[in-house]
């Protein structure tokens, strides 16, 4: 029969003593009114549970059980897989069909209602050039993991969309105000940099709670800078879409860390 654990900390003298005693046996300081009732588990004698205490600790059992269950699905990177190939496969489908980048999804135009609404949510994972697609591929290869384990697939796979859709819906009204007023705006330069803005604010939440654990900024700022130099070599990459996606990326991931306080 294994002994009861010495976890109860007399305030009177210090000493630890058995949590089923009701008075210290160093000092005679009075613990508490009544010992608590035992009964056998296995090899051990244990203080009696409540019924709330022992609905509780059978459904923390069941939580244990199926939480090697959600980490298996979650080390399978459905969402980054998709983000990547499906734009790649969108790519073999234009160029074999013949097909023009305008009739997939791009946004142009000076207004946003110059476009009909499924260009927003397509034009995020239309491209025209390899590079510009092999730039954001790496981008979320690196980054999009990441966000899966820590918010699950389907939070991840709403924040791309979101980030992309809401970059390119703003593009048209930012480049007639701050602009030329010609938009044209394609591919995931906005996805890229709003996966990377949430994911600084979920590793900086980390960090916050780990004092031990630092992050290595020279990688987070040479992807910005690639990200955001992408207007420069590629004219579908648009660097309005791509600021207001890191924007909307940022606040997402944000939001996501203060939900867990």
């Amino acid at each position: 029969m294994a002994s009861p654990e010495l976890s109860v900390v007399c305030k009177s003298c210090g000493a630890e003593v058995s949590p089923y005693v009701t008075e210290c046996p160093y000092c005679g300081t009075r613990l508490r009114r009544r010992a608590p009732k035992l009964e056998r588990r296995g090899d051990e004698l244990l203080a009696r549970e409540s019924r709330r205490a022992r609905r509780r600790r059978l459904a923390a059992e069941r939580r244990a059980t199926r939480a090697p269950r959600l980490a298996f699905a979650a080390d399978r990177p459905y969402v980054t897989l998709a983000a990547i190939l499906g734009p790649a496969a969108l790519v073999i489908v234009q160029r074999a069909a013949n097909l023009s980048v305008f009739d997939l999804g791009v946004v142009e135009g000076g207004l946003p209602s110059a476009n009909p609404w499924w260009h927003y949510l397509a034009a995020p994972f239309v491209y025209s050039d390899l590079g510009y697609l092999f730039c954001v591929g790496l981008a979320m290869a690196f980054l999009v993991p990441g966000l899966e384990r820590r918010l699950g697939p389907f939070a991840t796979m709403l924040l791309l969309v979101g980030c992309g859709a809401l970059g390119a819906l703003a593009a048209p009204g930012l480049d007639d105000a701050l602009g030329d007023g010609f938009t044209v705006a394609a591919g995931g330069n906005g996805v890229a940099l709003g996966a990377l803005g949430a994911w600084v604010m979920l590793r900086r939440a980390e960090a916050r709670l780990d004092p031990t654990e630092d992050i290595d900024w020279v990688p987070v700022v040479v992807a910005a800078a690639v990200l955001l130099a992408l207007p420069l070599a590629d004219d579908f990459a648009n660097p309005w879409s791509g600021i207001v996606g890191g924007l909307v990326g940022l606040a997402s991931g944000l939001s996501a860390t203060l939900g867990r306080r």
